[in-house]
């Protein structure tokens, strides 16, 4: 919309009711409109005093907006910056690991800084620590019949066809495992929009009891949530980072006391491993039942009210014990590069093999050779100001993400092939997710790694499984 108007010399001029102040950096008049009476915007009436002139200061929470002057007492109360009351389910680094400030890396060396001699020392540790461990894993590459109809319409692009295929042998797979039912509340980790516990409540039509948890830190536009209004299952958001996150502390969890299948597609580094110690390793003596606030009503229209919560979770918590019991876990790994020492679950598998968090942090950068040389090239990559809606969300973080920096610090141009950096990162792909596996085990899951999709589809395709009980 053009919104200024041609002067008899031929220049810009703006519209009635609009700001009157030329934007020099635009070239052009400001858009926005004025109160009554006034000539220029809130924002711009600062750059002018005048008979009417009010100070504009940037606001203290956030100073990409600003504020008049004698007004920000009663904007501090109500500004969007400002730090909000933390949920009941919120535990400081609860899932956090533990800071081990004397195994800390020390300060990190870039890989293109290693001689060639050092570089060999590294994977050669690399090498003799996965020699034990199988590189061919099983392929379980599965579909359900949920996601049929949607995987023959012809009017989803690549990309969308793509990710209906992953969330398809995802459902597959938490099939064969006998995940798929009801009376469980299934918690979706990193859930952006909520696609995949949607389909997971599409596949579960005729399932009873079923509550869904979509855990996710940012606030998130386009939400598929509003399309199970008209169904029996439950839809709650948790705006919670999952390192804050306690399970034994949600109300419809302390209320229900149902089985729990924690889901996630391509959790990105560190988030996997925090999102297995939110669901095995929960340190509920940190806190007393007794202690909590009364409890308002959810969105959902459930009553939360304390007197619901059984004696026997109460007692559970008091005595330190999980109360959430965990039937199975599927997620999706991605991103090993984004991995963090301080949260990695398998420390004990590192330890096991004489290796500490110096050789963890090269492993965790060197995982990126995986597949960063078959990324396609940004002139391929689909951009977010010129896709749809859907098409945005059906582009991979991983994807988007510009890994220029990481290519240019750890590049060893001359010193390996092409095919050996790449089997390098699959190494120590390998090797971070055994860890996981055997975290898994020793807290009482059987727990395994699988293809669950091809590279065409996606360069992140393994998937990890676990399912209550002991390892076969």
């Amino acid at each position: 919309e053009n919104m200024a108007e041609l002067t008899a010399d031929g220049s810009s001029a703006p519209l009635p009711g609009r700001c009157r102040y030329f934007v020099e950096k635009k070239k052009r008049y400001c858009k926005m409109t004025v109160a009554e009476g006034k000539s220029l915007c809130g924002e711009h009436a600062n750059n002018t005093e005048g008979e009417n002139y009010r100070k504009r200061i940037p606001c203290p929470l956030d100073p990409k907006h600003t504020v008049y002057e004698d007004k920000l007492e009663k904007h501090m109360k109500k500004c969007n910056s400002r730090e909000k009351p933390k949920p009941v389910y919120y535990v400081q680094d609860i899932n956090g690991g533990t800071d081990d400030r004397l195994e800390a890396p020390r300060e990190q060396v870039h890989i293109s800084s290693l001689s060639q001699e050092e570089l060999e020392t590294v994977i050669r540790k690399l090498k003799m620590a996965t020699s034990d461990l199988s590189s061919t894993l099983e392929n379980q590459i599965l579909s359900h019949q949920a996601l049929h109809q949607a995987l023959n319409d012809p009017k989803n692009g690549e990309s969308a066809f793509k990710h209906l295929k992953q969330q398809s042998s995802l459902l597959g797979n938490m099939e064969r495992l006998g995940l798929l039912g009801s009376s469980r509340c299934f918690i979706e980790f990193g859930a952006g929009r909520g696609k995949l516990a949607h389909w997971v409540d599409i596949a579960l039509q005729d399932a009873k009891n079923v509550h869904f948890l979509l855990v996710e830190r940012a606030t998130t536009r386009f939400k598929v949530d509003g399309k199970h209004k008209n169904r029996d299952s439950v839809f709650e958001r948790l705006q919670i980072d999952i390192q804050h996150l306690c399970l034994d502390k949600v109300p419809i969890l302390m209320k229900k006391n149902l089985p729990v299948v924690g889901i996630g597609k391509h959790l990105c580094g560190a988030a996997t491993d925090l999102a297995l110690r939110c669901l095995v390793e929960r340190n509920t003596a940190k806190y007393e039942a007794d202690e909590e606030p009364p409890p308002k009503r959810s969105k959902t229209g459930l009553a939360e009210e304390t007197d619901l919560v059984s004696e026997s979770t109460k007692n559970s918590i008091n005595e330190g014990k999980p109360t959430v019991p965990v039937a199975g876990i599927a997620i999706a790994l991605c991103c090993h590069h984004r991995c963090e020492w301080k949260h990695y679950v398998g420390k004990e598998l590192f330890s096991s093999l004489g290796l500490k968090a110096e050789e963890f942090s090269f492993f965790q950068r060197l995982s990126s050779w995986a597949t960063c040389g078959r990324r396609r090239p940004k002139t391929e990559t689909i951009q977010l100001g010129e896709a749809s809606t859907d098409q945005k969300d059906d582009v991979e973080e991983h994807d988007l993400r510009d890994e220029s920096s990481l290519l240019n610090s750890d590049n060893v141009d001359g010193l390996l092939s092409d095919e050996e950096r790449e089997n390098v990162g699959r190494l120590c792909k390998l090797l971070i997710d055994h860890g996981r596996v055997q975290y898994l085990e020793q807290k009482g899951f059987s727990a395994s790694l699988q293809f669950y999709t091809s590279p065409s589809v996606s360069l992140e395709n393994v998937l990890l499984t676990a399912v209550a009980g002991p390892t076969s």
